[in-house]
């Protein structure tokens, strides 16, 4: 069982004081129940990584995981932030170093947009315009904790991170102003308790992370929904899964036809769907200067994604393909929570297909795609 095999394998590990080794999948056996997790394992380390996520501040600034990873959609949301303000101003969730200044100043954009403040050191080919700074700021939403921690190796929006414990260990120094470093067994219980049975929204990737089929996509009941359908099949016509292909429908697929220049195979994590070039949220445009074998290239970007962490002029506003399963239940949508509503999802791809193919969506193909998303439970 990918999941519950996992965790209760580090779990065990953690026990005798060792590290987090690379696991093996176990052949697919029944798929467990929450009943049956609940009693396989050490109880008592489960209890304590529990208490690590929703508790420990590690002597930081008084947030947790749980502080931004809340139980409904595993993110945070403008409505949730809005409201956990009006209850308490002092909220962990606001602390000077995600505020719009990084001093204190306000939180407009932590309030309205729900993104917080993500500093990523440039690469060595990499400078800002006017600046010797060797680092840049940009604000992102929270990425959702549901559905992949069992399934994927790769995680934040630029892929920054490869593997659960690198992810915490992070966030952490990212975001809590720690007064102490996370152990490597804390780290190791954090990422167990990630991928138990709680962290799952969708039913059909709960039963794939524990040894059951691959999910399908479902075939519709109403017409839009079998309208929507077409889309995501994979196929030269289904366009959607371009990108959302595989078992978790997060990796390019052979049809895709990139843009002039950029290699992007099938089974690619990332590319870009023009959020950063759009800028529907209205982020102040950075201009970078790129140092290239053959001259110095300039990069204007409100965010660069992962070329930020290649250094590649190919992944310039790449960012991770999410998995669309369960993901009516995760937003806000992109990197910059630009897309509020499923219906701004289908929209912004409106005008994403008005670039790359000519011509937008018709009010009824957004509807029906927004019907058949809704179906990916």
């Amino acid at each position: 069982m990918r999941a519950l095999v996992r965790s209760c394998c580090i779990m065990a590990c953690v026990a005798m004081g060792c590290g987090v080794p690379e696991l093996e999948e176990a052949a697919a056996p029944e798929v467990a129940t929450a009943e049956q997790e609940l009693g396989g394992g050490d109880l008592l380390l489960k209890l304590k990584a529990k208490r690590l996520f929703e508790k420990e501040t590690f002597g930081g600034n008084g947030r947790t995981c749980a502080t931004c990873h809340n139980d409904k959609d595993g993110a945070l949301s403008p409505a949730e932030a809005q409201a956990r303000f009006q209850k308490n101003p002092h909220d962990p969730l606001f602390r000077r170093i995600d505020s719009d200044d990084g001093v204190g100043t306000s939180y407009t954009k932590l309030l309205n947009d729900a993104t917080i403040r993500v500093t990523i050191p440039l690469p060595s080919n990499w400078s800002l315009a006017g600046s010797t700074a060797r680092s840049v700021t940009m604000r992102r939403g929270v990425s959702s904790t549901l559905n992949v921690p069992s399934l994927d190796t790769i995680f934040m929006a630029d892929g920054r991170n490869v593997g659960l414990e690198s992810q915490a260990l992070g966030a952490v120094n990212a975001h809590y102003q720690p007064g102490r470093q996370p152990t490597a067994n804390e780290l190791g219980l954090i990422a167990s308790h990630q991928q138990t049975f709680s962290f799952f929204s969708s039913p059909k990737l709960r039963q794939y992370a524990n040894g059951g089929p691959e999910p399908v996509l479902p075939p519709g009941h109403t017409q839009s929904e079998k309208r929507g359908r077409l889309w995501f099949v994979r196929s030269a016509a289904g366009i959607c899964s371009h990108c959302h292909a595989g078992p978790m429908l997060n990796e390019t697929s052979e049809f895709l036809i990139p843009p002039p220049g950029v290699i992007v195979p099938p089974g690619s994590r990332f590319f870009s769907a023009f959020v950063s070039e759009f800028n529907k949220a209205n982020a102040p445009v950075l201009t970078f200067n790129v140092t290239t074998p053959t001259g110095t290239v300039v990069v204007q970007s409100p965010d660069p994604g992962r070329a930020l962490i290649t250094g590649e002029l190919g992944d310039v506003n790449a960012f991770r393909i999410p998995t669309l399963w369960g993901s009516a239940k995760t937003g806000p949508w992109f990197h910059d929570n630009s897309a509020r509503t499923l219906q701004d999802m289908a929209q912004h791809y409106s005008d994403y297909f008005t670039i790359v193919l000519g011509t937008p969506l018709t009010a009824q193909q957004q509807a029906d795609i927004v019907a058949y998303l809704k179906l990916l439970d």
